[in-house]
This record gives structure tokens, sequence and C-alpha cells, in this order.
């Protein structure tokens, strides 16, 4: 594994299950134990119904693009590699997630199936992106 130098996620007390899930290879979202609807991103509250009861589930982690650009110019040199693709995935359980796929930016499309990819990028650190399916 090659020295990483983009910047990385910074778990808070929410988020933390997420990221931890990441890094055992399992999209974990939470999902309203009131109302029943997955929620992403994760927060102390349902934005459904305002429960506070949210549990932690596996989730399929496939899906389908949404939508998505193909950034072309990082935004900032710490976010290199250009081109790449940042999407939206639609999950078969309703979320949307901003993401990023993992093709060739000439072989996205909106619809396209996607699965779940986990980018290990340092040993304390999983991405969570997407590939075709």
């Amino acid at each position: 594994m090659s020295e990483y130098t983009k910047p990385l996620p910074k778990p808070s007390p929410t988020s933390r299950p997420f990221w931890e899930a990441a890094r055992k290879h399992e999209l974990k979202l939470q999902q309203c134990e009131s109302c029943r609807k997955f929620i992403y991103y994760p927060r102390d509250r349902c934005p459904h119904c305002f429960s506070d009861r949210l549990a932690w589930k596996r989730v399929s982690g496939r899906g389908k693009v949404h939508s998505y650009t193909v950034v072309r110019r990082a935004s900032a040199r710490s976010f290199g590699d250009a081109p790449y693709v940042l999407a939206i995935v639609e999950l078969e359980e309703g979320p949307r997630m901003t993401t990023n796929i993992t093709a060739p930016p000439e072989k996205v499309r909106v619809e396209m199936p996607v699965v779940v990819h986990f980018d290990d990028v340092t040993p304390e650190h999983t991405l969570v992106k997407f590939k075709p399916a």
C-alpha cells in the first residue's frame, strides 16, 4: 500500500459505526426503528419522522447511479488524480450516497447498476466507493 496523501474522513461519534463497518468491508446504514426507513448520512434523528430510535444495519451494497459528474480538474491539489467520477448512488434500500465510481469516466451512465467497493487507503481508513455491477 503506497502512502495515501489525500484528505481522510474524521469520524464523529455519530458516524463512527459507518467507518468501523467500512474497515470490515461491510456497508452499514442507520435504520429508523420507528418508520423503518434507512438513512444516509449518519445523524442523531430520523429525517423522515424525527425519531431518535436509530440502529445500524448491514445493507446490500447494490444500487444504481442516480447522477454523476466527471471531475477533470480537482478543486484542490490534495484531490489530484483527475479525471474521476463523483456520483450520487441510489441504494436498493432507498438512501442516496455521494461517492466515487471506480470505472473509467466514459463507461459511467445514469441508471447504471453498481455495487459497493471498499478502498483500503491506509491501515486505519477504508473509503466506500462503488464499481459497475
